[in-house]
């Protein structure tokens, strides 16, 4: 495949007090997240992944709103906002097959969700740029997040079942593919809207942006960036 390629261990070096805050919050989610689900990445994944399901829904929306307000072309963004929302909620339907949430878990989900929610949504309206940079956070600390469950599948200390039809149908796996085979896709995806979200937190500041590869696993439409040196 010709251009770049993804990289699982990409960081974005925080520039400006923003950053660093969007980053510190996405390190107290992390630690949270540790602390509750341990090792249990098959029900962390459930949890997580409807979480992340939000930030796409809420940026497509208010790019969209403010596109009609201007009457301006929106660059691809608002679609590329919601492919990625989209695909989030794929990685939560396939991990439910997974990992079946309990009555409780289900309940933090709720919650985790409208509080999430409304977080994002006003910090989107106070600073959009602030929020791709958390999403492009939360993002790198998914496929870290995933690269450990790999290493807990490898290791034998989580059961490498079949997978799940709709993870078969969604990123087109050959028949006989394992959860090691959803993880590495899934973490694919992970990286790609980590290098999407921080392109657009570079644009609104007025950095250099780069090429984005495009996903491997499934067809995702870009963002209209000019490339920058």
């Amino acid at each position: 495949m010709n251009g770049p390629e993804i990289s699982l261990d990409a960081h974005h070096a925080p520039k400006g007090a923003s950053d660093v805050v969007a980053l510190g919050f996405v390190k107290a989610l992390r630690f949270c997240a540790d602390t509750f689900f341990a090792k249990r990445y098959g029900h962390r994944a459930v949890v997580l992944e409807t979480v992340a399901a939000v930030p796409g829904m809420v940026g497509a929306t208010l790019t969209h709103l403010k596109c009609l307000r201007r009457m301006e072309a929106d660059r691809g963004w608002i679609r590329t906002l919601m492919d990625e929302a989209e695909n989030e909620r794929m990685h939560l339907m396939t991990f439910i097959e997974v990992a079946r949430p309990t009555l409780f878990e289900r309940f933090v989900v709720v919650a985790a969700q409208w509080v999430f929610y409304l977080f994002f949504f006003g910090l989107y309206l106070i600073s959009p740029k602030t929020a791709h940079r958390v999403v492009g956070y939360f993002e790198e600390e998914a496929v870290i997040s995933y690269t450990h469950y790999l290493q807990e599948i490898d290791e034998g200390r989580s059961v490498n079942a079949p997978a799940p039809k709709i993870a078969l149908d969604y990123w087109n796996l050959p028949q006989g593919s394992t959860l090691r085979d959803v993880v590495e896709v899934v973490r694919a995806d992970e990286a790609h809207h980590r290098d999407v979200n921080h392109g657009f937190a570079n644009e609104l500041a007025g950095l250099p942006t780069t090429a984005v590869a495009p996903c491997p696993a499934h067809v995702e439409l870009q963002p209209n960036w000019k490339t920058a040196a």
